[in-house]
């Protein structure tokens, strides 16, 4: 493992979904809750709701496939605009507010993030985006600086295009960069404790993950739908040498001994 000073603490890559995104209430308390973390610390966050309102706005038709964005020209260009922009200069502007040096990020910039256009068998997702490198390197270099980066779900391709791209995905494979050169941590936030049991009752968090288990909840249909890729980017980012994920609400964030969390083994 190379020396940095960095490496005193564990590197934390926090990704917060839309409805954190969404919410102005829930989003200044994050904030708030995000500066006070110490340590080295990266943001990743997608913007997915105000994308499609946008869009329909614009008379563009919003085109989904087992919950995943159909991307054509004119949705990228919308993505693009929210997710690089609005979005993310929002969230940089009120992390400086907070006394975070941030810095807002897509893959394009400093070339953090280097993706291929998804070749699916069956479905064209047009502008989609798999992510087949990213820069520890680079991340780190700007938090030694004391800049904390903040992704949004937008990548290239290394040849002019942009490309649209699952934010939990940019999480887990920012993770997994940062891995390579210093301890991590990678925490999803949502708006739940964690993976649940029965989403109606606060109390049925499920601490531990292990595959066994995960294959079970799958088989049972206890986890499924925007669940199922959280987990299978936990995992992936665990078996590339990531220490610890986690799967939280912001409590977690407010109290890092919070009990009720899903920790995947």
């Amino acid at each position: 493992m190379h020396a940095s000073s960095v490496q005193m603490k564990i590197m934390k890559v926090i990704k917060i979904g839309g409805n954190v995104i969404d919410n102005p209430k829930a989003l200044e308390e994050f904030i708030v809750s995000f500066s006070k973390i110490e340590g080295p610390k990266v943001l990743v966050h997608g913007g997915g709701k105000v994308a499609s309102k946008l869009a329909k706005d614009m008379g563009i038709e919003v085109k989904m496939v087992d919950g995943r964005r159909i991307t054509d020209d004119a949705m990228l260009d919308v993505v693009t605009m929210v997710y690089a922009g609005l979005v993310n200069k929002k969230v940089v502007a009120a992390l400086q507010a907070n006394g975070v040096n941030a810095l807002g990020l897509s893959g394009a910039d400093a070339n953090v993030l280097l993706a291929d256009k998804r070749n699916h068998p069956t479905i064209d997702f047009g502008n989609v985006g798999d992510v087949k490198q990213a820069s520890g390197e680079t991340i780190l270099k700007f938090s030694e600086m004391g800049l904390v980066s903040v992704f949004n779900a937008i990548t290239h391709d290394g040849k002019g295009q942009l490309l649209n791209t699952n934010a939990d995905t940019i999480a887990s494979e920012v993770a997994k960069g940062l891995a390579k050169l210093t301890d991590t941590e990678l925490v999803y936030i949502f708006e739940l404790p964690g993976v649940m049991k029965d989403i109606n009752d606060g109390n049925s968090v499920i601490e531990t993950i292990t595959p066994e288990i995960y294959a079970d909840l799958k088989n049972k249909g206890i986890v499924a739908d925007g669940m199922l890729p959280k987990l299978d980017n936990s995992f992936e980012a665990l078996s590339k040498g990531v220490k610890i994920v986690r799967i939280a609400s912001t409590e977690y964030i407010n109290n890092q001994d919070a009990k009720h969390t899903s920790l995947i083994l």
